[in-house]
């Protein structure tokens, strides 16, 4: 809670008032789609290279009622907004970051500030964990540990909490600096050193001291003195003195020593010296992260005067950390989103706003256990909940536990209460939920995981994992590639390549694309009755559409002359006129389009009618990818640039034109016209730049049966599995039917099992695989990446001797998606 009038803020961040100086601000936003409040909001207009929000001020001034705006000098026409309050600076993402400083010195409790290339996450929430039952603890939700992601974090601050746990990220030199006053820790922990980020720093050296800024002012530094180049730089740092550092590590000079490290049945123990004293704590975990992670924590509660009892017993309870919410398909045409080991007011705004991105369900129902060690007294925190629901649209609450139901009174949205899990499962096979959009948000002990199974679809054990952080991730990269002004048309059509649908678009429109291309109407159709609104071109229409095309108000491609006229006597029957269409030009593809010599013809029908407009010009790149061939690009840009010339001094108004595809925007900057098209580049796949992006996919399969077979033995149809020494053989359900080409059989792929590449064996069956395992540890049950990381979509596309496009849009429908946000 901000508290603060419009006068006392411009003060804080050393800006201009007009408007209502008494105007009370209790809360602030940066993102103008997430649902809000306007009682008492203030929207902070942050520009980036790819976005002003600025841009944005007319709809939530118009629509969403906000009156309170942080802008920059010469954006904004106040006349526009006569009701609206605004505080003028020169950098509003600096104004930010003074309000979080400012906001974080009317506070004494202190203060964890955590950094390291790895790791910030899980420590920051197993120590929630740990020391929640004692302290009340406010920290940085999820990982908004950024230039942006900081401040917000440290203005949830109040009176309620007494500890807190920032986190700090940064990516390049100076931004340490900026983030140091606002998180200002009394207590630091550097949790290590990696390659993240390193490609914008000189070397280790200057990335580990940028970080150690963020400890200027520290009482205490925690970190791992094995990490000997953090170790080297600390102690040459004149700012730390000895007693100011509490290292931990199997180095013998360290102050907390790990004297051993012993794995055993899923249970890592650690064997620890501190002050001349001996302790084990046992952690059930036993990879080398959680370990390294675990002995942060347990330093952190030494310092902190926890007893070596209470430290291990706390240890033995730590629960992995969910670092992301999934998207499944569920029963009744429902869509479930699963966020059920945690619950608190930071993370529930953050899914909150996840499950109003679902634009295909008109309902939107969170189910919600009570909030477990929230600071806030019960009746105040359910009073905060029953708001952030009302502000953001939410239908129906599901409210499960006895203290939420305590406090029932207080939701004036539809809600139903139940003092259990088992209460609600027993009520959920007497009703129904249908067609909506279902958030399933819990404490770890209501044991949502139970309601989440309950929900689902069950369908294939093979699925299709889409990473929706991914996509944004890809298109930010393609944006950063343009010229200021260019629009995106992101191709979804294929089933957004074989993605997904209408979870794909959600996120796309999301993050303000501006045209979606599919190939055909249905496509497009389907795309409207799940909520879409943005403009969709259909690529290839057929004539007998046209009426439902203008019914669902897409937009068509028209390539030829017979198609202009059949489109233009639609639109004189159903009476309508500049209706919006995009005109194919041929440049030498020579697929679909207009020709250079049948302009003249093309001219004289859309001068002769005002049923038709001409949104956009555009022509499909043939080789944009292949540097073999850019004469041939280039002379195809050329053609398209002296047919538009054409077009558009004849028609008397400016068409948008496009012409780059994704390999195009990667190497032509020059042809960017006014918009362009990216399609498989959204899906993590570049020819030149694939570094720079992230896969989205990975498909997932299990083990279902192992098998121990002899010399001479076959495997599979046709007997082509042939082994000659003793082999363990596995098989999984994934076949030719879910998309997995029977190229691939008889050892000419491999699958990632245990850490381990395994080829396949034998023929690729309808609904199996078989791989040869031999030499590896592997049980039933135990899951195989068909691909994803390693091996990737482009190695299998590869070993088919063909493109990823056709591996992506091979993947059956029966094949299972499951999107996440991180």
């Amino acid at each position: 809670m901000i508290n603060l009038t419009a006068i006392q803020l411009a003060e804080v961040v050393q800006g201009q008032l007009i408007g209502d100086s008494s105007f009370a601000i209790r809360s602030v936003i940066t993102d103008s789609r997430v649902p809000v409040s306007g009682n008492g909001s203030m929207f902070i207009a942050l520009v980036g290279p790819n976005h002003n929000g600025h841009e944005y001020i007319g709809e939530l001034y118009n629509v969403r009622n906000i009156k309170a705006y942080l802008v920059e000098k010469g954006e904004v026409d106040y006349t526009s907004y006569p009701n609206a309050t605004f505080v003028e600076v020169d950098d509003t993402l600096q104004a930010l970051q003074r309000l979080g400083a400012y906001h974080r010195n009317r506070f004494v409790y202190p203060v964890v500030g955590i950094t390291g290339s790895n790791g910030k996450t899980i420590v920051k929430e197993w120590l929630n964990q740990l020391l929640s039952s004692e302290h009340q603890i406010v920290r940085s939700p999820r990982s908004y540990n950024s230039q942006v992601g900081v401040p917000l974090s440290v203005l949830q601050m109040d009176d309620h909490f007494d500890l807190a746990i920032f986190e700090a990220g940064i990516s390049k030199p100076g931004e340490m600096v900026k983030l140091q006053p606002i998180i200002d820790p009394t207590i630091g922990i550097f949790t290590n050193i990696g390659m993240p980020h390193q490609e914008n720093f000189d070397d280790i050296d200057e990335k580990v001291n940028e970080k150690l800024k963020l400890f200027r002012e520290v009482k205490t530094l925690i970190y791992c003195k094995d990490h000997a180049v953090i170790d080297s730089i600390v102690q040459e740092n004149t700012l730390l003195a000895d007693n100011q550092l509490l290292t931990w590590g199997q180095n013998p000079t360290s102050k907390v020593q790990v004297k051993s490290i012993q794995r055993q049945s899923g249970k890592t123990q650690i064997n620890i010296r501190y002050n001349q004293q001996e302790f084990t704590v046992s952690i059930p975990f036993t990879d080398t992260a959680s370990c390294e992670n675990a002995m942060h924590c347990v330093t952190t509660m030494l310092l902190l005067g926890y007893s070596t009892q209470d430290i291990d017993l706390r240890l033995q309870r730590l629960q992995p950390v969910a670092m992301r919410m999934e998207l499944k398909e569920g029963i009744n045409g429902c869509s479930i989103i699963n966020d059920s080991y945690n619950s608190d007011l930071g993370s529930l705004a953050i899914a909150i706003d996840f499950l109003m991105q679902q634009k295909q369900h008109d309902q939107h129902v969170v189910i919600l256990s009570d909030i477990l060690e929230s600071g806030y007294a019960p009746e105040q925190l359910y009073s905060k909940v029953a708001q952030m629901l009302e502000d953001k649209g939410v239908d129906l609450l599901i409210g499960i536990g006895p203290e939420i139901s305590r406090y029932d009174y207080a939701f004036e949205i539809d809600a139903e209460f139940y003092t259990s899990t088992h209460e609600f499962l027993l009520d959920l096979k007497r009703k129904e939920i249908c067609d909506a959009a279902i958030l399933v948000k819990g404490s770890r002990k209501f044991h949502f995981e139970q309601i989440s199974a309950a929900l689902e679809r069950k369908v294939h054990r093979t699925t299709l994992e889409i990473n929706l952080n991914a996509i944004a991730h890809n298109l930010n990269y393609y944006r950063s590639l343009l010229k200021p002004g260019v629009k995106v048309m992101a191709m979804v059509k294929a089933f957004s390549y074989g993605s997904g649908s209408y979870e794909i678009v959600n996120l796309l429109q999301f993050q303000r694309v501006d045209y979606l291309g599919v190939a055909y109407t249905d496509e497009g159709v389907s795309l409207r009755e799940a909520g879409i609104s943005l403009p969709i071109v259909v690529l290839n229409p057929s004539f007998g559409t046209y009426e439902l095309m203008v019914e669902f108000n897409l937009e068509p491609e028209i390539y030829n002359i017979t198609g202009l006229k059949e489109f233009i006597n639609v639109l004189n029957r159903v009476g309508v006129s500049s209706y919006g269409i995009h005109i194919k030009i041929d440049s030498g593809m020579h697929r679909l389009g207009f020709t250079p010599d049948q302009l003249d013809e093309l001219l004289a029908m859309l001068k002769s009618t005002n049923s038709v407009r001409v949104k956009s010009i555009f022509s499909h790149l043939a080789a944009s990818n292949e540097p073999q061939h850019d004469q041939f690009t280039i002379h195809q840009i050329e053609t398209f640039d002296r047919a538009c010339n054409l077009l558009i001094d004849a028609l008397g108004y400016q068409p948008i034109r496009h012409i780059l595809n994704t390999g195009g925007i990667e190497r032509y900057p020059e042809a960017q016209f006014e918009m362009v098209r990216l399609g498989i580049g959204l899906y993590g796949i570049s020819p030149t730049h694939s570094e720079k992006l992230m896969p989205i996919s990975t498909l997932r399969s299990k083990v279902i049966q192992v098998k121990q077979i002899q010399p001479g033995d076959t495997v599979g149809y046709s007997r082509k599995g042939i082994v000659d020494k003793p082999t363990m053989v596995v098989t999984i359900p994934v076949g030719y039917a879910d998309g997995l080409s029977r190229l691939l059989g008889n050892g000419n792929y491999s699958m990632m099992l245990n850490g381990t590449l395994v080829p396949t064996i034998g023929n690729i069956s309808m609904d199996t695989c078989m791989l040869d395992a031999t030499g590896v540890d592997v049980h039933e049950g135990d899951e195989v990446i068909v691909f994803g990381h390693k091996p990737t979509i482009s190695d299998m596309a590869k070993a088919m001797g063909t493109i990823p496009y056709e591996v992506l849009t091979s993947i059956s429908q029966r094949v299972k998606r499951v999107y996440f946000q991180e």
